[in-house]
């Protein structure tokens, strides 16, 4: 199935809101950070605080972790014969992969074991990088053959033996989810100790009251930007560009779909979604998405664009 995307030709950004609410009455509990708590900041227009709900770096977690089924640690159907190296223990068992993996292909399980034959692959073919700049051309070539999820959501090979560390790629796919105009819902509990009441607390023991802070808005959005240029800057073909993008959206609507219950307190519905700009685009379907993905790995397979050598799996002895 061939989806359209002329509307995309001469724009260097699609961007994507989608307006969220709880699932289940009012309340929702934000993300946290250490020393800080809750990211609540000032409204720009002065009409009260907003919130951060969900970080970037969180929804790009989150965007890899829909592509994966975990029950049989690969992934989902939708994305068969796409490339990604898997990571298997010396028995045999599988261990991780590079699309579960923070840093991807740059994993320490992939690039810092005695299976050394990762990294002597990127610098075969990424040995013209050593000075000079940069060639991300020939950086996204590579990656494509490889780890195209890389592609989507970067990549940094802090090796010095590939090019010095100056290996980089940013996020082509970026998210975050606010809230404006925050209203502070406080509450708390007692952690019960029904044995001990006044026993240790220091060591998990007696009666522990705590505070909580949840938050109510009645305009939470999820916020998603697809850097086209650097897509396009690739210079591949058009099904390789087709399936960057497509691949993109597709993670756009799963997580919509499948990944918004960030934590516990905070499960969230889509209540709406449509592009900013260009405002003509309409996003396919998760359906339409998942048929077009699967006819495009096989025409990539086919053309040889995608690699099927045995770098697609690695053993990770320490």
């Amino acid at each position: 199935m061939s989806l359209d995307y002329s509307a995309l030709t001469d724009t260097p950004r699609l961007l994507i809101e989608a307006k969220l609410s709880p699932i289940q009455g009012d309340r929702f509990q934000a993300t946290g950070f250490p020393e800080i708590g809750a990211a609540e900041y000032r409204s720009p227009e002065g009409n009260g605080n907003n919130l951060l709900v969900e970080s970037a770096q969180s929804m790009a977690n989150r965007m890899e972790s829909v592509c994966w089924d975990g029950a049989n640690q690969k992934p989902v159907k939708a994305l068969a014969g796409m490339p990604y190296i898997e990571v298997k223990n010396e028995e045999g068992e599988f261990l991780t992969s590079s699309l579960i993996e923070a840093h991807r292909i740059n994993s320490p399980y992939i690039l810092e074991g005695k299976d050394d034959s990762v990294l002597k692959h990127l610098k075969e073919q990424l040995a013209d990088q050593e000075e000079g700049i940069v060639d991300i051309r020939k950086l996204g070539e590579v990656l494509l053959k490889h780890d195209c999820n890389s592609l989507i959501h970067g990549c940094f090979l802090a090796k010095k033996e590939l090019a010095g560390g100056r290996l980089r790629l940013p996020r082509a796919l970026s998210a975050f989810v606010e809230a404006k105009d925050i209203s502070i819902a406080a509450s708390g509990g007692v952690k019960n100790d029904a044995v001990n009441p006044q026993g240790d607390t220091g060591k998990g023991f007696g009666n522990v009251p705590f505070s909580r802070d949840e938050y109510v808005s009645a305009d939470i959005t999820a916020y998603f930007n697809l850097d086209l240029s650097q897509i396009h800057g690739y210079g591949f073909s058009a099904t390789a560009t087709n399936f960057l993008i497509t691949l993109s959206l597709f993670k756009v609507r799963r997580v919509l779909e499948a990944g918004l219950r960030f934590r516990t307190a905070c499960d969230l519905d889509l209540i709406e979604l449509g592009c900013t700009r260009p405002d003509s685009f309409e996003i396919p379907e998760t359906t339409a998405l998942e048929q077009a993905l699967q006819e495009l790995i096989g025409t990539l397979n086919t053309e040889g664009i995608f690699s099927d050598d045995a770098l697609s799996c690695v053993t990770y002895r320490k």
